[in-house]
């Protein structure tokens, strides 16, 4: 499976469920139009195109373009780059009808034509990886190149963040003290922390906030 550097902006989990099945990367979901009030969510993607670089991926309906521009005016151009699907009217299998606008979103696009919309919007695919039919051989979803330096579920769990009794509130605590959107749930919470910080960093964060005791 190709692995893409970037980070991905989709509209909610039907789309990042296409997007994984078409290549191994980070994935950040809008959840519609809630981003727009959502503070955190908002800075946390700020602080990611700085770190990694965000690939706004919406539908090509008038709600997934509205977002894209609303997402645009609060981003900026900087270390975003903008993925379109083509225009296909149908309905996704999932739905028992079409939209208003009659288009197959994110979700109903195959991997094939996401990794084109991905390529043509300038994505940078890492070397080594395969098809998206062909398993992918790779152990890791996240950033550094040096396995050694990545965070891991393991630490999480050695450091009470999760797994533990306890382990949700310390969450919380930590989202909270890093400035980080306090939904994010551990999986999402790995994802992000590979990004922004290298695992010495990581640790040397945990020591300053006190929140692992």
């Amino acid at each position: 499976m190709k692995r893409v550097l970037e980070v991905v902006v989709v509209e909610g989990r039907y789309d990042r469920n296409a997007v994984a099945q078409a290549v191994d990367c980070t994935i950040i979901e809008t959840s519609g139009f809630g981003v727009f009030s959502d503070k955190e969510k908002v800075a946390l993607l700020r602080r990611l195109a700085e770190k990694r670089g965000l690939i706004v991926l919406t539908d090509s309906d008038s709600a997934g373009f509205f977002i894209r521009g609303r997402l645009r005016g609060m981003l900026g151009d900087a270390n975003v780059k903008h993925a379109y699907i083509p225009d296909v009217r149908g309905h996704e299998r999932r739905k028992p009808s079409p939209s208003s606008e009659s288009k197959i979103g994110v979700e109903g696009m195959s991997p094939v034509v996401i990794i084109k919309a991905l390529e043509n919007a300038g994505a940078t695919f890492e070397p080594g990886g395969s098809g998206p039919d062909e398993p992918s051989g790779s152990e890791s979803t996240r950033q550094p190149s040096v396995k050694e330096d990545l965070i891991t579920k393991t630490d999480l769990y050695e450091l009470g963040l999760s797994g533990n009794p306890g382990s949700a509130e310390r969450r919380r605590e930590l989202l909270q003290r890093l400035d980080l959107p306090e939904k994010l749930s551990a999986n999402a919470l790995l994802d992000v922390l590979n990004i922004l910080y290298t695992r010495n960093e990581f640790l040397g964060a945990l020591d300053k906030s006190r929140v692992i005791r």
